[in-house]
């Protein structure tokens, strides 16, 4: 059995396969395989989600669809209540868009990269001191985005620009898992919705 990881771009198809398969290879016996699908951009994603989710849920093979875009740039960030609150609303529409119970829609808040924030300790020892402390790495948000930050932060301490699919890779294949799980309220929901989907019998 496989999930499909909808993506919006080549950093989360790099980057997010294994590291959500160390998370729940942690906590599962059988084998579900966790295969990213790459829309390249979020105009795309939002165009075609919905039917290439029904079609791919068709498949014998497929347990679930777990759709994961930026919060930064993906056109849900204004309105009325908290972010939490506007992606739990932006969810919703998208999730009845395709609607299929094993079809579920998630947020990077603000970006894919705020999660490696969760351990600076995954950080060349240059970069270390320049990083944000925060125990909350969703926070970084949309007036100095993650992978901007960092960017700027890998230009003043090592001379050059932060790769998003060469370092990105790197990070996240040294970041644990549960570390991000705890510190990261709206990976917690993708994760567990993952697992949830890996269980479910389908």
């Amino acid at each position: 059995m496989r999930i499909l990881l909808y993506v919006e771009g080549d950093t989360e198809f790099r980057c997010l396969p294994s590291f959500l398969q160390k998370w729940l290879d942690s906590r599962i016996q059988h084998k579900v395989e966790i295969k990213a699908v790459n829309f390249q951009g979020v105009t795309n994603y939002k165009k075609d989600f919905a039917q290439r989710a029904r079609r791919d849920l068709q498949g014998n093979f497929v347990a679930g669809v777990v759709g994961l875009i930026d919060y930064y740039g993906s056109g849900f960030t204004t309105g009325d209540g908290s972010i939490a609150e506007r992606c739990a609303r932006a969810k919703a529409e998208l999730e009845q868009e395709v609607g299929v119970a094993a079809f579920k829609q998630h947020f990077a808040v603000h970006e894919t990269e705020a999660w490696l924030f969760s351990d600076p300790r995954i950080f060349d020892t240059t970069i270390q001191p320049a990083l944000p402390t925060t125990q909350l790495p969703e926070i970084i948000n949309n007036d100095n985005p993650p992978a901007r930050r960092l960017d700027t932060i890998y230009q003043q301490r090592m001379g050059r620009h932060y790769s998003k699919t060469i370092d990105g890779k790197t990070l996240f294949d040294a970041l644990d898992p549960e570390i991000a799980y705890n510190r990261c309220p709206h990976l917690k929901l993708l994760v567990n919705d993952v697992l949830a989907l890996a269980t479910s019998g389908r």
